[in-house]
């Protein structure tokens, strides 16, 4: 069973940084896309940065450009995603998201508040 699971979210003061990772287990994760997406309290599911299983290319949506970086150790089977200079509208709980086989797959999300 593919288990993708988030972790290093937390509670942070604004321009404060954070490291989120997600392990990856159970599929060949060096074959497989993968996206970060978030979720702010009341809100729908935004796309946050995406980088394709070799590791050399990325994009990121506007909001986070210049703030966020996203990057994997295929080696570790590991995603991450680098925020610094966060501000509170980043609050909202970022999921990672793999495409393999022509399917998507979901960790259970980490909680990221960024608050004085």
């Amino acid at each position: 069973e593919v288990q993708l699971v988030e972790s290093g979210g937390g509670l942070v003061q604004p321009g404060g940084s954070l490291r989120l990772s997600c392990a990856a287990s159970a599929f060949t994760f060096s074959r497989s896309h993968m996206s970060w997406v978030r979720q702010a309290p009341g809100k729908g599911l935004e796309w946050v940065s995406a980088i394709n299983a070799d590791g050399d290319s990325t994009k990121d949506a506007g909001s986070v450009k210049g703030r966020f970086t996203i990057s994997r150790d295929n080696a570790k089977n590991t995603l991450y995603l680098q925020m610094n200079s966060l501000k509170p509208e980043d609050t909202a709980v970022y999921y990672c998201l793999a495409y393999y086989l022509g399917e998507r797959f979901w960790g259970q999300g980490t909680q990221v508040t960024v608050s004085s």
